[in-house]
């Protein structure tokens, strides 16, 4: 006997994938359940049973839009320089905040804009997901600093904190509809402030 409340052929992945847009557009208290039941193509009880409550089924939602959306953050992790890193990463940022097959913006920044009754649960959780972001980021400035990339004396962890400012004040401008050229043209000009080791001083 079937699962009561689950239509045969669910496929949770995808159900996830479209609540994560309906999150993205309208955020965490803008999104209805009968929003995001209409999306995923399922009925509450589907929904409780695979997901959880609302609250559980956006931290699913954050963790798999961290999983697929920001994958680009992770691979200019692994980028060789310090600056390399940065550029990296605020350009894959531009580029994703203005892709035209996804929202604009950034899910983690308009997630949690609007303060409901959650008693602020969500900023809360949005607020530390993306500081464990700038913490791997601070973390790989660091080792830059230790290897002579980055000039001696450079606060990795400020450093990480200038460039997310920079990455999320652009998050709202791209939802705000500002182009992708006018977020790389603030990229420009953000990354003359990353400070660069000397020829011929980096260790190796």
């Amino acid at each position: 006997m079937a699962e009561r409340g689950r239509p045969r052929g669910f496929d949770a992945g995808a159900a996830l994938d479209r609540a994560v847009e309906v999150f993205w557009r309208q955020g965490y208290e803008g999104a209805s359940l009968t929003d995001l039941t209409d999306a995923m193509g399922i009925n509450r009880t589907s929904m409780y049973a695979a997901f959880g409550n609302k609250e559980d089924l956006f931290r699913r939602a954050v963790a798999r839009y961290a999983e697929a959306d920001m994958a680009y953050a992770r691979e200019a992790l692994t980028r060789p320089t310090a600056y390399d890193v940065i550029e990296t990463f605020l350009r894959a940022n531009a580029d994703a905040l203005t892709r035209p097959d996804r929202p604009a913006g950034c899910l983690s920044v308009q997630g949690g804009l609007a303060e409901g009754g959650d008693h602020g649960h969500i900023a809360r959780f949005l607020a530390g997901s993306r500081l464990a972001g700038e913490q791997e980021l601070a973390d790989r400035l660091a080792r830059a600093v230790a290897e002579g990339d980055l000039p001696a004396g450079t606060d990795a962890r400020e450093l990480a904190r200038y460039v997310m400012v920079v990455s999320e004040g652009n998050a709202v401008h791209a939802a705000a509809g500002a182009a992708r050229a006018t977020l790389h043209a603030t990229v420009d000009i953000a990354l003359r402030a990353v400070p660069r080791a000397r020829a011929g001083n980096s260790a190796g």
